[in-house]
C-alpha cells in the first residue's frame, strides 16, 4: 500500500509538472499593437517556433489591429486563428497574412482589411493579397483551408490566394497558367465569408484565387459566400495538371465583379477599327493595329490575330478583358464537377458562371434554384474542348436579361453532350435572341431535353438532338 501511494503521488507530481495541453497549444492576443508582448505578430512567431502540434491563437483584445508590415506564419503545424469580429488592418499594400508550410489553416470571425481606394487609375505598388497560402513545394496529401465568418475587403491584389505554384503570386490564370506545383491537393471550405470592394489594385486580381499546378485536386465548398465588387473574377479555380476540380456552393451571391478593366475608361484606347477580316494576301501582318500601349493598364487588352498560310492576316480582333462571377479552368486530364444551389449571379462584367475543361476530362455541372440576371455576357457557359463528355442539369432556375445567352453547354471534340433543363425560365437574354445554346462540335452524341421550361428568347442546337416539352 505504501508503495502504491508513493507511486501515485509521484505520478501526480509528474503530471502537474507537465504543461497543460490547453496552454501549450493556445496563444492569446491581448494587445492591438503591431509588435511586442501580447500581439498577434508575437503569437504567430511563438506558434511557428513551437513545432509540436496544432496551434490556436485567440484574439482576446476588443480593439482592431493595425499592421505596419505583413504577418507571417512559417510553421508546419496546423493553425487556427480565432477572433470575435475584430479587424486586422493593413496600413499599406502588403499581404495581411502569409503562410508557407502549414497544410491546415482555419480562420474564424475576423475581418482582413486593406487600405482600399484602389482602381486601374490608382493601382497598388505591389498588388498584394489579403491572405496568401503559399503551398510548400514538398507538400503531399491535402492542404486544408477553412474560413468561417470572415470578411476580406480593400486589398490591392487577390482577396484570398491559395497558390500551389512555384511562381506564387505570378502563377498566371486561365487554362493551365504557368509554373509547377507540389503533389498536394487543395481543399478550401468557406462558411458565411464575404469579399467586397477588393482586388482593384492590379490586373487579374480575383476575390478568391486557387492555383493548382501539380497532380492534386481542387476541392471547393462554400455556404453563404458573398462576393461583390471584385476587380477580376469573383472566384477563380485554376487546375493546370492532372487533378480534378470539385466545386459546391449553396446560397450566397456573386454580384458586380470583373470591372477593374473598366470598358467605359478603356474604350478610347482601342484602335478605330477594333476588328476586321481580309482576303488572303490583302493585309500584311505589319499593317494591322499593333498591341495597345499607353493605357492605364495595357494588360487589359486582348488582341487575337489569325494568319493565312502565306503569313498575311485573315482576321484580327481587339477586346477588353473583363471578368466573371465564378470561373473554373481545368487544363489536364482531370474532371470538373460542380453543383450550385440557391445562388445569385448578377451584374458581372463578363460571364456569370464560366467553366472550361481543355484536356481529357469530363464536365458535370448542375444548377438548382439559381438566379442569374444582368450579366454582361452569358449567364452560364460550360465548355469542354478535349475528348471528355459534358453533362448538365439546370433545374428551377431563372436566367434573365443577360447580355449573352442564358445557358450555353458545348462539347468541342469527340465527347458526348447531355443537357436537361427542367422547370426553369430564360427571358430577355442576348437581346431577346437566344436563351439556350447546346453545341456538339465533333464526333459524339448530343441530346438536350427541355421540360416545363419557359424559353422566351429561343433555343439553338448544333450537332445535338433536342426534345423540347
Amino acid at each position: 500500500m505504501t508503495m502504491t501511494r508513493f507511486l501515485g503521488t509521484t505520478a501526480l507530481a509528474f503530471a502537474l509538472a507537465l504543461p497543460l495541453p490547453t496552454l501549450a497549444d493556445s496563444f492569446f492576443v491581448t494587445s492591438p499593437a503591431d509588435s511586442g508582448d501580447g500581439t498577434l505578430r508575437e503569437a504567430l512567431e511563438a506558434a511557428a517556433a513551437r513545432n509540436t502540434g496544432p496551434d490556436t491563437i485567440f484574439i482576446a483584445t476588443d480593439q482592431d489591429i493595425t499592421l505596419t508590415a505583413p504577418l507571417f506564419y512559417d510553421g508546419a503545424d496546423p493553425l487556427a486563428l480565432t477572433g470575435r469580429g475584430q479587424a486586422i488592418r493593413a496600413s499599406g499594400d502588403f499581404a495581411i497574412l502569409t503562410t508557407t508550410r502549414t497544410q491546415d489553416l482555419a480562420i474564424n470571425h475576423l475581418r482582413l482589411l486593406g487600405t482600399g481606394g484602389y482602381s486601374i487609375e490608382s493601382q497598388g505598388p505591389v498588388g498584394a493579397p489579403g491572405l496568401l497560402v503559399d503551398v510548400a513545394e514538398d507538400a503531399t496529401g491535402m492542404v486544408h483551408v477553412h474560413l468561417n465568418a470572415v470578411e476580406v475587403s480593400g486589398t490591392a491584389g487577390h482577396g484570398i490566394h491559395i497558390s500551389d505554384c512555384t511562381l506564387a503570386e505570378e502563377c498566371g490564370g486561365g487554362e493551365g497558367g504557368e509554373g509547377g506545383g507540389s503533389d498536394a491537393g487543395i481543399s478550401l471550405s468557406l462558411m458565411d465569408v464575404v469579399l467586397r470592394d477588393t482586388a482593384f489594385g492590379r490586373f487579374d486580381a480575383d476575390g478568391i484565387r486557387v492555383d493548382e499546378r501539380g497532380p492534386g485536386d481542387i476541392r471547393f465548398e462554400a455556404t453563404g459566400l458573398i462576393v461583390d465588387g471584385v476587380g477580376a473574377d469573383g472566384v477563380e479555380l485554376d487546375e493546370g495538371q492532372a487533378g480534378d476540380v470539385h466545386a459546391t456552393a449553396s446560397g450566397g451571391g456573386f454580384n458586380g465583379n470583373g470591372a477593374y478593366c473598366d470598358p467605359a475608361l478603356l474604350a478610347a484606347f482601342l484602335p478605330d477599327r477594333p476588328e476586321a477580316e481580309f482576303d488572303e494576301g490583302q493585309a500584311p501582318a505589319d499593317t494591322i493595329p499593333a498591341p495597345v500601349t499607353g493605357s492605364p493598364d495595357d494588360g487589359c487588352f486582348e488582341r487575337a490575330v489569325d494568319l493565312y498560310d502565306d503569313g498575311s492576316v485573315e482576321a484580327y480582333e481587339f477586346g477588353i478583358d473583363v471578368d466573371d462571377g465564378f470561373d473554373i479552368d481545368e487544363d489536364g486530364p482531370g474532371d470538373i464537377v460542380a453543383t450550385f444551389h440557391g445562388t445569385a449571379m448578377t451584374g458581372n462584367f463578363d460571364e456569370g458562371f464560366d467553366f472550361d475543361e481543355a484536356g481529357l476530362g469530363d464536365v458535370e455541372a448542375a444548377f438548382v434554384f439559381v438566379f442569374a440576371a444582368d450579366n454582361v455576357d452569358d449567364a452560364i457557359k460550360i465548355s469542354e474542348s478535349g475528348l471528355g463528355d459534358v453533362v448538365g442539369t439546370v433545374t428551377t432556375s431563372e436566367l434573365i436579361n443577360n447580355g449573352g445567352v442564358g445557358i450555353v453547354y458545348e462539347e468541342e471534340d469527340d465527347g458526348d453532350l447531355h443537357l436537361v433543363i427542367l422547370r426553369s425560365a430564360t427571358v430577355g437574354n442576348d437581346s431577346g435572341a437566344l436563351g439556350i445554346e447546346a453545341v456538339q462540335d465533333d464526333d459524339g452524341d448530343g441530346f438536350v431535353s427541355v421540360i416545363d421550361t419557359e424559353v422566351a428568347d429561343g433555343i439553338e442546337v448544333d450537332g445535338a438532338q433536342i426534345d423540347p416539352d
